[in-house]
């Protein structure tokens, strides 16, 4: 499996190595906690209904629900198995006020069938799903509640403007969540806060870019991605990392080294 993107999806430039588009959507589906379900109406024939719905994921990143027999999309479920859950990347800041352009954001369609879970399934599925919603333990014992699985059988990932494509189920799961992942919200609001400088010479020794204000918007193993503004232009680019982080320790040791070689060479 290839393990950076091509530059037919959506790099910056061919030398720019990103993550693959299923190493992406695993870990999109790793940091999102809920998504929206569409199944298909028992009602009205043929129409998708949609609900909102908390997920946690299993070893191979397929979503596991916890839904009461009640609800109306367990009982389409139960009529017809044909569901899909899109998962979207928040465009909130931490005040919870809208900061970004959700069609610029990333978000991922996983397509599959739906099944409930019965034992020993539904022992590790309530062990995993509690672990990400704690809350859930309140009802999860409920007679009329049950664990279902969306078993995946196929992917689609947009990454944003310009970046988007099918991912085989097969990819997906076999791709890994991103070892920053946990990580990169809290580099993001560090570097943002206290080293917004620092941004602006990485853009303009590494992209070559004359940017009078950067901001570093995601963060990854191979590199990160900065939104600029050039006067009255405002544009991304990715910057590549000169090899692999896994850390926020090796990220913090990698950009103060990329930051010493900028200003030296300016």
């Amino acid at each position: 499996m290839n393990r950076h993107a091509g530059p037919s999806r959506g790099g910056d430039s061919p030398s720019v190595p990103e993550p693959t588009y299923a190493e992406r959507a695993r870990t999109l589906a790793y940091l999102v906690r809920s998504g929206a379900l569409a199944t298909l109406s028992r009602k009205h024939s043929g129409h998708p209904f949609a609900s909102v719905m908390p997920y946690a994921l299993d070893e191979q990143g397929q979503p596991l629900v916890l839904i009461s027999s009640m609800a109306i999309h367990t009982q389409n479920l139960q009529a017809d198995p044909r569901a899909s859950l899109l998962v979207t990347q928040p465009v909130t800041n931490a005040q919870g006020q809208e900061s970004g352009d959700p069609l610029a954001a990333a978000r991922l369609t996983l397509l599959g069938g739906a099944r409930q879970l019965s034992s020993p399934d539904r022992e590790k599925a309530r062990e995993i799903y509690l672990a990400r919603h704690p809350r859930a333990s309140y009802w999860v014992d409920f007679d009329d509640f049950s664990f279902w699985r969306l078993d995946v059988k196929d992917v689609y990932f947009v990454g944003g403007f310009a970046a988007m494509d099918w991912v085989t189920a097969d990819d997906y799961r076999a791709a890994r969540p991103d070892p920053l992942a946990d990580a990169g919200p809290g580099i993001l609001e560090h570097m943002n806060r206290d080293h917004a400088d620092a941004l602006v010479v990485y853009a303009r020794h590494f992209a070559r870019e004359k940017a009078d204000e950067a901001t570093i918007i995601a963060v990854d193993r191979l590199g990160f991605r900065l939104r600029l503004r050039s006067g009255d232009r405002l544009h991304a680019v990715r910057i590549a990392f000169p090899r692999e982080v896994r850390s926020a320790a090796e990220s913090r040791k990698v950009l103060i080294e990329m930051l010493a070689q900028a200003r030296a060479a300016s």
